[in-house]
Parts: structure tokens; C-alpha cells; sequence
């Protein structure tokens, strides 16, 4: 019998990180993400798995493949198996259903709760104690990408105007409708840029199909993707072209996938290549994929957003959640709004002499 006890108990010893002796690790936490497939969450990830694994806090990460019910059952899964926190991207930002439900799953249970990255309102948050939100000012990265276009458009006016019919004409690539971010890029960008355009005596932007009362095109798989940029693209350069004098003369992304797919398309047709005519293409998200091709020519700018910082932002907080401490311990009170949310700071990419500039 003796033997047996001591058995079991080196067994123990042994056992993962995520069992210990038949029950879950007191420090388990499970981390949510709408889905793999976007870059930049997949950068968020990455930080993400690192930061936890190096404060050896066990952890499990579900993929919702950008599927509300599945990511519900998933976290359904990870509270009956015993997971101690829960870190959440969430799938569904147009109403507030699917965040008051994960809420309600979480306070029944009584396990802390962590949102981020994807929206959700202040009054969904602040009805759970135990609930924060890691995520940006949202409405910033329109403001920014605004200015940046437009300063942009102000400085190469007539080289951009490739019809010269005293215009700019746009494509602007929203990615999910009803999507709070999706809706502040979609608006400001614009707005902004049209307002600088307005003080230097230019006339507006003008959206390319003057049927499309909206102004921009959804990608309708609500994933932002590449591939529904480059598709549209594409639909929309075999009917626009320089000698048909309606060709398209600005890029709008609301993320830098689109922005890439949108790229490809152009550089298909000949479009931002080496010593080529570009197409100034603008997104949001600083990727790696998007930095290359502007230190390239190819992309004129990008709004970053920073993945690594968001990840261990939330890693500081979860580990402060699983010790008992403050939530906001140890996190920068300048990026802090009351207690309930955490804006990570946006800063602006041109690659110009190789810096970012910060805001």
C-alpha cells in the first residue's frame, strides 16, 4: 500500500501543468480569440502564449473561427472544466448580447473575466466586478489615419490625381459592419482627411461608385480579411483604369489584411511595383506584412496598434486577478480609464527614417 501512495504521489509531481492529480491547476486560465486567421490577433497571441508561459501560469486557448456559438460553448467548456479565468476576443461586437452573456457566465461561476482587443461597452464591463477591458481607443485610429491621409493627399495632390479631374477617388475597406472599431475608422478617416483637404483648398474625396450611397464595402465574412479585399479589388479594376479615366487613386483599410489584399490586386495589374506608378493604399495595425511593403513603396502608411503591449497588459492583469492583487497593478495609469478599462496607445507608420511616430 505503501508503495502505491508514493506511486501516485510521483505521478503527481509529473503531471502537466494543466493537471494535478486529477483536478485542474488552481492557475489555469483559458484565452478566447474570435479567430486564428487574423494577423494581428494572431501577433497578440503569440506575445500572449509567451508572456503566460514565462510566468508559468497554465493556460489553453480556444479559436472561435469567427463563430459566436461556438466561441459560447467553448467558454461553457473551460468553466465546467474548472478554468480559474477567462480571457475574451470576442466574436460578436454589434449589440451587447453575446458580452452580457459571457458576464453572466462568468459571474455565475465567479471567475474573473478579461476582455480585449474587440469592443465592449462600458456598461457591460462595470456590471461584473471581477470584468475589465484591454483594448484602444478606438475612435483614434480614424482620427490618426485621417490626418494621415490627408497631409499625405495635400503634399502629392497631383500625382495622386491620375485622372486629373481635380479629385481623389477612394475605395475605403470597412471589414465588419456594426463593429465599433469598423465604424469609427470607417468615419473618421474620411471625415478627417476631408477636413484637411478643406484648409488647403481641395475638394473632398470622392467614393469611386457614386451608387453606393455608404462610402465603403464590408467584407461580408466579418473577418477583414485579405481575400475580400483583393476580391473586390479586383471586380472594381476591371471596370476602373487610367484609360478609361476613372481609375481609382486612394486605398482605405480599416486593417492592414485588407490593405495587403488590397496591394496584391494592384501589383497584378501592374500597380505598386518598383519605380511603378502606386496607388497610395493606407490601413491599420503596423503588421509586419504591412511595415515591409511600406519600407518597399508599395503602402504609404499604417496606424500601429500594439500587440505586443495589449498581451502583456492583459498578461499583468490576469496574473494580478489569479494572486488577489489590485486589477490594475503594475499597469501604466496613463493608459488607465476609471477601473473597468485599459486603452492601449495607437501611434502612426510611414517608415519614414525607419521610426514611428508616437501619440
Amino acid at each position: 500500500m505503501k508503495r502505491i501512495i508514493i506511486l501516485v504521489l510521483c505521478l503527481c509531481t509529473l503531471v502537466g501543468s494543466f493537471v494535478s492529480c486529477g483536478r485542474r491547476d488552481a492557475g489555469e486560465v483559458s484565452v478566447f480569440y474570435y479567430t486564428y486567421s487574423d494577423t494581428y490577433i494572431s501577433g497578440v497571441r503569440s506575445a500572449m502564449d509567451k508572456i503566460l508561459r514565462n510566468g508559468d501560469i497554465p493556460y489553453h486557448n480556444y479559436d472561435a473561427n469567427s463563430n459566436q456559438t461556438t466561441q459560447s460553448e467553448q467558454i461553457d467548456t473551460a468553466i465546467a472544466k474548472g478554468s480559474k479565468l477567462l480571457i475574451v476576443n470576442i466574436v460578436d461586437t454589434g449589440s451587447d448580447d453575446a458580452a452580457k452573456n459571457i458576464v453572466a457566465k462568468a459571474k455565475n461561476a465567479g471567475i474573473p473575466l478579461i476582455f480585449f482587443n474587440r469592443s465592449v461597452s462600458d456598461e457591460v464591463v462595470k456590471s461584473y466586478d471581477k470584468c475589465i477591458f484591454v483594448g484602444t481607443d478606438y475612435e483614434m485610429a480614424g482620427h490618426m489615419q485621417g490626418e494621415l491621409i490627408g497631409r499625405d493627399l495635400i503634399d502629392n495632390y497631383e500625382k495622386y490625381d491620375i485622372n486629373g479631374d481635380g479629385k481623389i477617388s477612394y475605395v475605403l475597406f470597412k471589414g465588419q459592419q456594426g463593429n465599433a472599431e469598423a465604424e469609427a475608422r470607417t468615419r473618421y478617416s474620411v471625415e478627417d482627411a476631408n477636413k484637411l483637404l478643406s484648409e488647403a483648398g481641395k475638394p473632398a474625396l470622392s467614393f469611386y461608385d457614386p451608387k453606393n450611397a455608404s462610402g465603403y464595402l464590408v467584407d461580408q465574412g466579418g473577418n477583414w480579411s485579405a481575400q475580400a479585399a483583393n476580391d473586390y479589388m479586383k471586380t472594381i479594376l476591371s471596370a476602373h483604369s487610367e484609360s478609361g479615366g476613372n481609375m481609382i487613386e486612394l486605398i482605405i483599410a480599416n486593417n492592414d489584411e485588407m490593405a495587403l489584399g488590397a496591394i496584391s490586386a494592384l501589383q497584378e495589374a501592374g500597380y505598386n511595383k518598383a519605380n511603378g506608378r502606386v496607388i497610395p493604399v493606407f490601413g491599420v495595425d503596423a503588421t509586419d506584412g504591412a511595415v515591409a511593403q511600406i519600407k518597399s513603396g508599395s503602402m504609404r502608411g499604417t496606424i500601429r496598434q500594439d500587440s505586443a503591449k495589449m498581451a502583456e497588459v492583459i498578461g499583468k492583469i490576469a496574473k494580478n486577478m489569479l494572486s488577489g492583487e489590485s486589477i490594475l497593478q503594475g499597469v501604466d495609469k496613463d493608459m488607465s480609464v476609471g477601473t473597468t478599462r485599459v486603452n492601449i496607445p495607437y501611434s502612426a507608420y510611414t517608415g519614414e527614417d525607419g521610426s514611428k511616430e508616437e501619440k
